[in-house]
């Protein structure tokens, strides 16, 4: 069962090969979220200083009963964030805020603020001053792994070639007509894992008809066919949902698709309308086919 199976990240660190996602999710409601995907099995739960939850997360994760050491949390430094005192305090902000005396994971979420993502600037120094203090926690034991999101190969390259320890995830968005394959391909070059945030595009992918045909060939609905191909390309899904009986339906992934199958899910159409996600810079910019590099 894929909520049993575990990745392994450079460090040696072992992470859930499922996570669940938690973006637009109120933080009154996570908590909740949070017990029925424990109860359901999930171990691994992704949130972000800027999803404004993390306090749901870790309470759910207390009313769920687990011991610490059972869970795999991951946060993220707000985009904005490109200061070591700032990244600093954040780090120990978010440990508050979780009521937790580690993160399993934290990253970086975007290489530019989000009011300027993409559109030319890298901001180099910055995320080496944001790096600096995630190193910084992680030999402190405050993180037991440290990565980024939405990371491109220039941007990677800043941190492997200045930095003392290299990013251990770059998670992206990566989903059926929308698979950064170059990117994949050259984080993992470097000892990174592939995190697939928005595996169903956001719920963009769910009408689609051809998918709907290939889905029902394996007695499979839409969701679970997109979370198993970032499965079979080695990427780590984190599908969101409210609902107990959707997470359910999002962990019953045993099954393979043929190679004839992936294929032709590799190839798939990029013209892809994200509805009210188009408001999240990575949704909005610029549109992405599979194939190119980069995300979003």
């Amino acid at each position: 069962m894929v909520l049993e199976e575990t990745f392994t990240l450079a460090n040696g660190i072992e992470i859930p090969k499922l996570g669940l996602g938690t973006w637009r999710i109120p933080d009154a409601e996570t908590a909740r979220v949070i017990r029925d995907a424990v109860e359901i099995g999930y171990r691994h739960f992704d949130t972000a200083q800027a999803y404004g939850n993390e306090h749901g997360l870790g309470e759910g994760l207390r009313a769920g009963g687990l011991s610490r050491q059972q869970v795999f949390v991951t946060t993220k430094l707000a985009a904005e964030c490109k200061s070591y005192a700032e990244a600093k305090k954040r780090v120990d902000g978010s440990l508050q805020t979780l009521g937790l005396d580690h993160v399993d994971l934290m990253l970086i979420h975007s290489p530019q603020p989000w009011a300027k993502f993409r559109e030319g600037e890298h901001f180099f120094e910055g995320n080496l001053e944001a790096w600096r203090a995630l190193e910084e926690a992680y030999r402190e034991g405050k993180l037991r792994a440290i990565g980024v999101s939405n990371f491109e190969r220039v941007d990677l390259d800043n941190l492997l070639d200045n930095g003392a320890v290299a990013p251990m995830v770059n998670q992206v968005l990566a989903h059926v007509g929308n698979t950064p394959f170059d990117l994949i391909d050259y984080s993992r070059s470097k000892g990174m894992l592939v995190e697939a945030y928005s595996p169903v595009a956001h719920g963009a992918v769910l009408d689609n008809a051809d998918l709907g045909t290939m889905a029902e060939k394996y007695g499979v609905s839409i969701a679970q066919l997109c979370i198993r191909y970032c499965l079979q390309l080695d990427l780590l899904p984190l599908p969101k949902t409210v609902t107990a009986a959707h997470m359910r339906d999002n962990a019953a992934v045993d099954f393979v698709i043929s190679e004839q199958d992936m294929q032709t899910l590799k190839r798939a159409d990029g013209n892809i309308d994200y509805g009210e996600a188009i408001a999240f810079p990575v949704f909005g910019k610029k549109r992405q086919v599979a194939g190119e590099s980069g995300e979003g």
